[in-house]
């Protein structure tokens, strides 16, 4: 079978991932950074709920000057002005109180010999009326929003002590290849492994949750070993990433251990380069619910490419969010096209002229350009990026609730 056309394999584990949405659970607003809202966030009242003042000042009543009668705080509920002539000193944010028809600020009025109050209110209200923000059930952001504090804090101005929202998912990384150093310098025929450190950290900024303990490796390189720890991982986890194995060499087992636990693949192999041995199999648990597994191949980079092609569309579909459109960016330096296969090219970004700069040490067995990176251009199949061309950039993720 041909490799998926990039955009094909992204539409499709998106597609997979939204059939699969996880469960909708209720979290106290203090625990609802980085999930998903479920539902369209609405306001409890009117925002505000009733009329406050703008300013520090006089609530007064009719023409001045005016006899002062009492003072309006914030968290009270004045008593009416009923009297013409009348004043109360009014707080920020206090409540107005009925019968006001100005608001006299604090640093335009002056105090007669007798103790009234004097000045020319503004023409314009100096409150704010309910429902200038908001009216009550108004949808202020729909379902598939992400939670971040600005949202919290809007979630708490409305009223509300926790919200309904997708799960978090839950991910496991499973680490193979007998090569691999968990410790120490490279030498002798091993390397270091630099995923198992690196990925949970990728997937926690995609909003997973990921615990030391998922993390497992290096595995050893043999089909029970796989098919075991594979087995472990989905018990508990709605996302299991491997890295390596994803071809068909002598110690390659992770498609055996895919067919040996009954997975269907969603992608096997995609036309993209670097990453191109990468795959998504989903397998259907004791419980009936799917689990995925994200193969991850083995060279560094060619793995994060992996993680933004299929991982990130996947979890926008598991925690129902929609997928983020694509910024673009104009070129600074040419690029070139990779024939068949789409050419993720990695680029920092200069935001302020809009522009994407090729880096360097991009080979696929390379980390060094990816640390200075934004994220990856995208060259389309059969085309060349020229100098000045606007090209998508995937971008590389955030933490969550951080905004670029």
């Amino acid at each position: 079978m041909p490799p998926a056309d990039w955009e094909e394999a992204r539409s499709r584990v998106y597609a997979a991932g939204l059939a699969a949405a996880l469960p909708v659970v209720t979290r106290p607003l203090a625990d609802t950074d980085g999930h998903t809202l479920a539902e369209p966030l609405s306001p409890r009242t009117d925002l505000p709920a009733f009329p406050t003042s703008s300013v520090d000042g006089w609530a007064v009543r009719g023409p001045g000057p005016w006899d002062v009668v009492g003072r309006a705080l914030a968290g009270n509920t004045p008593p009416p002005l009923t009297a013409d002539g009348t004043t109360v000193e009014i707080a920020t944010g206090a409540m107005v109180p009925e019968g006001t028809s100005a608001v006299l600020r604090v640093e335009e009025s002056s105090r007669t010999p007798d103790g009234r109050v004097t000045g020319t209110p503004r023409p314009n209200p100096e409150w704010r009326e309910p429902g200038e923000e908001a009216n009550a059930g108004e949808e202020l952001l729909p379902a598939g929003t992400p939670v971040d504090p600005a949202l919290i804090g809007l979630a708490a101005s409305c009223g509300h002590d926790q919200l309904r929202v997708r799960r978090q998912p839950r991910a496991a990384l499973l680490v193979f290849g007998d090569e691999l150093l968990s410790a120490g310098p490279p030498g002798f025929g091993r390397v270091r492994d630099a995923l198992g450190p690196a990925v949970p950290g990728w997937l926690r900024r995609y909003g997973c949750q990921v615990r030391p303990a998922d993390v497992v490796g290096p595995v050893a390189d043999t089909l029970p070993a796989h098919v075991a720890a594979l087995r472990a991982a989905l018990d508990s986890a709605d996302l299991v990433c491997t890295t390596g194995g994803t071809m068909h060499g002598p110690v390659d087992h992770l498609h055996p251990a895919l067919a040996a636990l009954g997975a269907e693949y969603v992608v096997n192999t995609v036309a993209v380069r670097p990453g191109f041995p990468m795959l998504l199999a989903r397998v259907a648990g004791a419980d009936g619910r799917l689990r995925f597994v994200a193969g991850l191949p083995g060279n560094p980079q060619s793995a994060i490419v992996a993680l933004v092609s299929l991982v990130a569309p996947l979890l926008a579909g598991l925690t129902g969010r929609p997928v983020p459109e694509l910024p673009h960016a104009a070129l600074a330096e040419p690029v070139p096209g990779r024939g068949a296969y789409t050419h993720l090219a990695l680029v920092r970004l200069d935001r302020a002229a809009g522009t994407a700069h090729p880096v360097r040490h991009v080979g696929s067995a390379m980390l060094r350009g990816l640390a200075g990176a934004d994220g990856f251009a995208v060259i389309r199949p059969g085309a060349t990026g020229e100098v000045g061309a606007r090209v998508p950039v995937v971008p590389l993720p955030l933490l969550p609730g951080e905004r670029s």
